[in-house]
């Protein structure tokens, strides 16, 4: 179980010179050398993805090599007291659905993310596993084999059902949702010791219905994790609005009455802007002085609104010699999230924080006694809209 009275400070972990390739090119030297570093700047928590084909490359099948290495990079973070929160079935990233082949049917319509694996780009779309049994099971496996490995070991300090799911599959029916999620938490919990259960959700799933609610995740989960971009939203005037991400962490904490971990934002670096591929009203990219000061604005008053912390977005910028495999060759904003550049060169985003004892706040409250988050789902983003612009409005 969590137990946290304290301000977490993490960040989300790819290689810069591997991104999703990291696990099938492992090199302990390059980690251990990231890791260091993190652990210098003062990053507490690291949120890695356990890419699915490479931890699963058939359902009955885990792949020893990568286990291996997971046990060992455990152990290194914590010779550098930091936590890991691997995150299981990735899943989707970056803006595509890394999927091993036999979680894809083939012959169905092509969704909206491109499927990536071993093969290259693949047709088809994720089996969904909300309701298909065997893709259901060979998940559970999985949990199983990577919880025992890593049984009571003192770096892991939660585990992560997905990033941003819905993106993935959509279950037909909350109830589904509900069944898979219990299924999965109940076998962390089963085969890790206990270890703390929470999942990856997005701002998408407040703007839509996707049968995948705060308060439906919330009984499953120890802690919520949202994650929370303005500059992908269109009904945010301000696409480095830093008001946004404060206001997505204390909704989905007033619908799942369950503390909220913002466990994804960030901003590119990259002058001149760029537009954005799915939002081409939207142009995007900011200096390293614009998003040290969204930085500076964003992370206190998420601790003053009593989150439990948060992740940044992410570790390091990726090499060029990565910008023509996807999804950094389409996706060319993804390339530049990074606080630190693909050199190992801090861009000194966090440098300027204020400095205090990172204590928790407590759950929000006042604006909310005046809102029914209950109506949310019956016009989301009218809601979400309405709400935002009041919630901007405040001191």
């Amino acid at each position: 179980m969590l137990h946290t009275i304290h301000f977490i400070r993490g960040i989300n972990y790819w290689p810069a010179h591997k991104a999703m390739y990291w696990w099938k090119a492992f090199e302990r030297q390059e980690a251990e050398t990231d890791f260091k570093q993190l652990a210098r700047d003062g990053f507490e928590w690291v949120r890695i993805f356990l890419l699915w084909e490479d931890f699963q490359p058939m359902p009955e099948q885990i792949d020893a090599i990568n286990l291996n290495h997971l046990s060992w990079l455990a152990d290194m973070a914590h010779k550098q007291n930091l936590k890991l929160m691997p995150t299981f079935f990735c899943g989707h990233m970056s803006g595509i659905n890394w999927l091993p082949a036999w979680a894809v049917d083939p012959a169905a319509e092509h969704g909206r993310f491109l499927i990536c694996n071993q093969h290259g780009l693949q047709p088809g779309m994720a089996k969904n596993f909300y309701v298909n049994h065997e893709v259901q099971e060979a998940q559970s496996y999985q949990i199983e084999k990577v919880c025992s490995a890593l049984q009571g070991h003192p770096a892991i300090i939660a585990y992560d059902l997905g990033n941003e799911n819905s993106n993935v599959a959509i279950a037909p029916h909350p109830e589904n949702t509900k069944r898979w999620l219990q299924q999965m938490s109940q076998t962390i919990k089963k085969y890790s010791g206990n270890c703390a259960v929470t999942l990856g959700m997005h701002a998408e799933d407040l703007e839509e219905d996707r049968k995948i609610r705060p308060q439906d995740v919330a009984p499953y989960v120890d802690f919520m994790s949202m994650h929370a971009y303005p500059f992908y939203l269109d009904w945010v005037e301000d696409p480095l609005d830093p008001k946004l991400v404060p206001f997505l962490g204390e909704l989905t904490w007033q619908l799942a009455q369950k503390p909220v971990l913002l466990q994804e934002f960030g901003a590119p670096t990259i002058t001149p802007p760029i537009r954005l591929q799915e939002h081409a009203s939207r142009w995007i990219g900011w200096s390293k002085n614009e998003v040290q000061r969204y930085y500076q604005q964003l992370i206190p008053t998420l601790k003053r609104k009593g989150m439990l912390g948060f992740m940044a977005w992410c570790y390091a910028d990726y090499h060029p010699s990565l910008w023509g495999l996807p999804p950094l060759d389409k996706n060319i904003h993804e390339r530049f999230f990074g606080l630190y550049q693909y050199d190992g060169r801090s861009k000194k985003i966090l440098n300027q924080l204020p400095e205090d004892d990172y204590s928790s706040q407590g759950s929000p409250q006042h604006f909310w006694d005046h809102i029914d988050v209950a109506a949310l789902y019956r016009s989301p983003r009218k809601h979400l809209k309405t709400w935002f612009e009041l919630y901007s409005k405040q001191d």
